[in-house]
């Protein structure tokens, strides 16, 4: 059974909702009662994921200058940044629970994608 489904042109797919989410969820879930920052953080990861998925040499990318594995080596740093964004901003309760939540959707979403190298040269 294979584990890795996800293909790169479905992740490029999941990167742009992502940064939609990553954008809009803090506002709408009423986050940065423990610190505004809670807030911020999340609309520039969602802006950044924007600007990396456009860079990336996928079917969704602008640019294509990021390898798709240099892609998926940038979604684990910001997984481990998202686990230490409540320790390192002292966010509490609900604010905490979304990073975590966060980082632990980043760390699947790169486990289940695809090598580029075990995909055709369209995905």
């Amino acid at each position: 059974m294979n584990f890795r489904f996800l293909s790169p042109t479905n992740h490029g797919i999941v990167d742009y909702v992502a940064a939609i989410a990553l954008i809009a969820a803090p506002f709408v879930l009423g986050l940065g009662s423990s610190n505004p920052m809670a807030i911020w953080i999340s609309v520039v990861s969602g802006i950044a994921v924007i600007i990396v998925s456009a860079a990336t040499r996928y079917r969704y990318g602008l640019f294509k200058l990021i390898p798709f594995g240099g892609h998926l080596t940038l979604d684990m740093l910001v997984a481990t940044a998202f686990m230490l964004v409540p320790s390192l901003f002292k966010l509490e309760g609900l604010d905490a629970a979304y990073y975590y939540i966060n980082a632990v959707v980043v760390y699947w979403v790169v486990a289940v994608t695809a090598s580029e190298n075990r995909q055709s040269g369209n995905d």
